[in-house]
C-alpha cells in the first residue's frame, strides 16, 4: 500500500478551514439518531482539528435522496454530533455556494459546522468536477475520515482529494493500518473466517482470499454449497446448487495456492427455522432430507479453534450460523470467544468487519477484545475482494 498523509502531517491550521468527509449516515428513529457509533468514530478527528484552531466543515451523505428533502436533512444529525462532541456544532443548510462560504467564514477558530447532505446535489454521486470544485472553494485542506464510503468515487470522497491538500483522518488511518496488518503485510500464518448466507455474494472475496491466506474457514449458509459440491446431501438447507462448480473451482485454486479450506464435518440441524426449534448435532453425512443446517457443530468449532491457535493473524467476515436465533448462535459465539481469548493473550491479531459480523461479535460479548473492528460494510467487502477503493487511492502519495 502506498503511503498517505494523516492529520498529524498537516501544517499550522489556525485561521484555516478544513473540509472533513465523515460518515454521518446514521440510523434514525422518530426523528432522532438511534445509533451514534459513526458519530463517535468521527469525534477524534473533528476534535483534533478544532483544537488546532481550524474551522471544521463536516461533509457527509445521508440516505438516498433524489434531491433536497427534509427527511434526508443532516440537521438532526448535527444536533446529535453536538451532544457526542460536547461542544457547539453549527448547521449550514447547503454544502456549496456563497451562503455556505459566508457561514463558514463566520465560525470562530476551532468552530465546527455540519454542512447539508452532499447527495442533495446530483454532482455528488456523479463525481462531477464542477461540483467538486464548488466544494473545494469552501476549504483550505481536505480530510477523509469515511472509510465506509471509500468504495464510492463520489465528489466528496474522491474528487475533492485531487483539488486540496488531502489527508487521512484518525478513523481512516486506523482502518488502513489494520487492513494492511490483516492482508497487506500480515504476520503468518493467516486465517480468514468467512460466513454468511450465500456464496454468490462473496465469490470475489473467496477467490482473492485463497491467494492470500493460509487457512480459509467457511461457515454459514455458504458452507452448504461447498458441502454439496463435495457430493454431500444437505437436505433442505440454504444452498446454491447452481454454484457447486464455482465452489469446486475455489477449492482447486486453494489447493494450488497452498491454502487449507476448512468446512464443518458436524453441524446443527433442525426441521424448522425458528428460535429454540428442536435440533440435533449431525455428522455432515447424516443430514436428513427434511432437515436444514443452521450452525456448525461443536467438533467443527473445536477443529477451527485448534487451527486458530496456530495462526498469528485472523480476518473475520460473516457469521458461521443463524446467530440471531438461539440455539444456532453457539458455533459463532464459541469461535468468537476463542479468537478473542487468543487476541487478549497476545498470540493473534484479529480484524473483523461487516454489519452481521459486528452484530455477531457483540452478541458473543467480545467486540472490545478483537484487535480491530471495521464498521464499514461495502468498503470492507470490496477491500476483501482485493479491489482498489477510490477514496483511499485518492489519498495515497506516490
Amino acid at each position: 500500500m502506498a503511503g498517505f498523509r494523516t492529520i498529524d502531517d498537516m501544517p499550522a491550521l489556525a485561521g484555516k478551514t478544513v473540509l472533513v468527509r465523515a460518515d454521518l449516515n446514521v440510523p434514525m428513529a422518530d426523528g432522532a439518531v438511534s445509533d451514534d457509533n459513526r458519530l463517535r468514530a468521527a469525534m477524534p478527528t473533528i476534535a483534533a482539528l478544532a483544537d488546532a484552531g481550524a474551522r471544521v466543515a463536516v461533509l457527509s451523505h445521508f440516505g438516498r435522496p433524489e434531491g433536497p428533502d427534509t427527511e434526508n436533512s443532516l440537521k438532526p444529525v448535527a444536533a446529535a454530533l453536538c451532544a457526542v462532541l460536547g461542544r457547539p456544532v453549527a448547521f449550514i443548510d447547503d454544502c456549496v455556494g456563497d451562503a455556505a462560504a459566508a457561514a463558514l467564514a463566520a465560525l470562530p477558530a476551532g468552530g465546527i459546522a455540519v454542512l447539508e447532505n452532499t447527495r442533495f446535489h446530483a454532482g455528488e454521486e456523479a463525481n462531477d468536477p464542477v461540483f467538486a470544485a464548488q466544494l473545494a472553494k469552501l476549504g483550505d485542506f481536505y480530510v477523509n475520515d469515511a472509510f465506509s464510503a471509500a468504495h464510492r468515487a463520489h465528489a466528496s470522497t474522491e474528487g475533492l482529494a485531487h483539488l486540496l491538500p488531502a489527508f487521512a483522518g484518525r478513523t481512516m488511518a486506523a482502518e488502513l493500518k489494520a487492513l494492511e496488518a490483516a492482508l497487506g503485510q500480515p504476520k503468518r500464518p493467516v486465517a480468514a473466517i468467512v460466513g454468511g448466507a450465500k456464496v454468490s455474494s462473496k465469490i470475489d472475496v473467496l477467490l482473492h482470499l485463497v491467494e492470500k491466506v493460509d487457512h480459509l474457514m467457511i461457515g454459514g449458509g455458504m458452507a452448504n454449497t461447498f458441502l454439496a459440491a463435495r457430493g454431500i446431501d444437505v437436505g433442505k438447507s440454504l444452498c446454491e446448487h447452481d454454484l457447486t462448480a464455482t465452489a469446486l473451482d475455489i477449492m482447486a485454486r486453494a489447493q494450488a495456492a497452498g491454502c487449507t479450506i476448512h468446512l464443518p464435518y458436524d453441524v446443527v440441524v433442525a426441521t424448522e427455522f425458528k428460535a429454540h426449534a428442536p435440533s440435533r448435532i449431525a455428522n455432515i453425512h447424516d443430514i436428513h432430507a427434511d432437515e436444514m443446517v443452521l450452525d456448525i457443530g461443536p467438533a467443527a468449532v473445536e477443529a477451527l479453534a485448534d487451527a486458530l491457535k496456530t495462526c498469528a493473524t485472523a480476518l473475520w467476515n460473516g457469521p458461521l450460523g443463524a446467530f440471531e436465533i438461539p440455539p444456532f448462535d453457539a458455533g459463532t459465539t464459541a469461535l468468537a470467544r476463542t479468537a478473542a481469548a487468543l487476541t487478549q493473550g497476545g498470540t493473534l491479531i484479529t480484524v473483523a468487519g461487516g454489519g452481521d459480523t459486528v452484530a455477531a461479535l457483540a452478541h458473543a460479548g467480545v467486540l472490545q477484545d478483537f484487535s480491530f473492528i471495521s464498521t464499514a460494510g461495502g468498503a470492507f467487502l470490496e477491500w476483501m475482494e482485493g479491489k482498489a477503493l477510490p477514496g483511499v487511492a485518492a489519498l495515497q502519495q506516490d
